[in-house]
């Protein structure tokens, strides 16, 4: 699960960096609110940490730019302001969710896991589509009941698909998702993981548009 997370102090960042890290997020870290803009804009986060308090641009005008360019990334304000009257504005500028700092990593990852939920109209924490139930706190995967082998990038790419499931994502849209910043992509690197979840999981689970790219549909025709 990638994040965005916009935060100018860097021992706090990355602490947060680190501890999402830790709970099997993928955070990207800038440090000033006209990168958070930009990045944001990409539409590659399925969520995002935004301190009020950047550089260059605060917060506030951050989560205005990018709401005006009808970006719906979830996104949670980080603040140590904790007058009522800023989470108002943090929440009448576009954000879905606030905590004040200091913030404890746990309940931070458990506000963005609820965030994610909910922005891809997910009721529990379990995804499940067919005979495949997908676990976003334990990390894991049961096939009828039975804990199937995936983990790691596999593991993270079946969570894009199942959160998307009946849409078709493309390798681009699927690598977006899966590396933050620094990784070394191979040009066959989603392919490669695509052929091993096949191998684990029932027939026809992934299908390819030709041309397009890769989708779970809603229910698994077995």
């Amino acid at each position: 699960m990638r994040v965005l997370l916009a935060e100018d102090d860097d021992l706090l960042g990355s602490g947060i960096r680190a501890g999402l890290k830790q709970q099997g997020f993928q955070v990207d870290w800038v440090r000033d609110g006209q990168a958070a803009e930009y990045e944001l804009a990409t539409g590659a986060y399925l969520v995002a940490v935004l301190d009020l308090g950047l550089p260059r641009q605060d917060g506030i005008q951050a989560i205005q730019a990018v709401r005006q360019q009808k970006v719906k990334t979830p996104i949670l304000v980080l603040t140590a302001r904790d007058a009522i009257s800023a989470r108002i504005e943090g929440l009448d500028a576009g954000a879905d969710d606030y905590i004040i700092k200091p913030v404890d990593l746990h309940e931070l990852a458990a506000r963005l896991r609820a965030l994610v939920r909910r922005s891809h109209g997910q009721t529990s924490n379990l995804l499940r589509v067919g005979p495949i139930e997908l676990d976003p706190l334990a990390c894991q995967v049961r096939v009828d009941g039975v804990v199937a082998d995936i983990c790691g990038r596999e593991y993270e790419l079946l969570h894009t698909l199942m959160l998307n499931a009946g849409r078709t994502l493309s390798r681009t849209q699927m690598e977006e998702r899966l590396y933050d910043w620094g990784h070394e992509i191979s040009s066959n690197a989603i392919e490669v993981h695509i052929h091993h979840l096949r191998r684990k999981l029932p027939p026809g689970t992934i299908e390819t548009v030709r041309g397009v790219g890769y989708i779970i549909h809603k229910q698994v025709a077995l």
